[in-house]
């Protein structure tokens, strides 16, 4: 959370001296937990892995256990196991009518007063009213968030008057590496159905 406001001091014409007791969360050896393993979790927690995190992850179906050891993540079974044990807990489901508002009041209220709750997926899976009430109590120590319901935010909003929380504008996949990958992966679906070939990225509908 001190990073916006460290930018702020530092480039400030007012500054005269940074203060040396300025003190963030490591997240070497820290505890994440992620909800959603699906492709995007599971490259979460391989780069999580590069700093000696303990993993654990909630999904509806659990990964193999190769897929496991490979990233050094354990599975809970039940999502209040991981958000009493995690420090930072990352949301990466899809937005669905069982996801929607899947994290609220008293799954705020599981979690470590110190953790830091991080949402890349949709807004709408976490309760705002509950995420504001939870930050300015401090019952969590911190959000940041990739995404909000809706987007952007009305400009009155409480979550935009906190000093705890960082809001970027659903920029996750926003580089140009990643824009051409996605071109070129949805090229190559129109050439396989154009050419009566197998869709590499099909979706099936439930």
């Amino acid at each position: 959370m001190y990073l916006h406001a460290g930018c702020q001091i530092a480039m400030s014409p007012d500054t005269k001296d940074f203060a040396v007791d300025w003190l963030g969360v490591e997240v070497t050896r820290a505890t994440l937990g992620i909800i959603g393993m699906g492709s995007i979790g599971y490259k979460v927690a391989q780069r999580a892995r590069a700093f000696n995190m303990r993993i654990l992850y909630h999904n509806r179906n659990r990964r193999r256990k190769e897929e496991e050891e490979a990233v050094g993540a354990h599975y809970c079974a039940k999502m209040e196991d991981l958000l009493q044990q995690s420090d930072f807990v990352m949301l990466v489901v899809n937005l669905t009518p069982e996801t929607r508002k899947l994290i609220g009041k008293k799954e705020l209220r599981l979690m470590k007063p110190t953790a830091t709750l991080i949402n890349i997926s949709r807004g709408a899976v976490i309760d705002q009213d509950a995420l504001v009430e939870a930050l300015q109590n401090k019952v969590i120590r911190a959000a940041a968030l990739d995404v909000t319901y809706p987007e952007p935010l009305p400009r009155d909003h409480p979550l935009l008057n906190l000093n705890n929380v960082i809001i970027t504008p659903h920029i996750g996949t926003a580089t140009v590496q990643a824009i051409f990958m996605m071109a070129e992966e949805a090229i190559a679906n129109m050439l396989a159905v154009l050419n009566c070939q197998p869709i590499p990225s099909e979706v099936f509908p439930k």
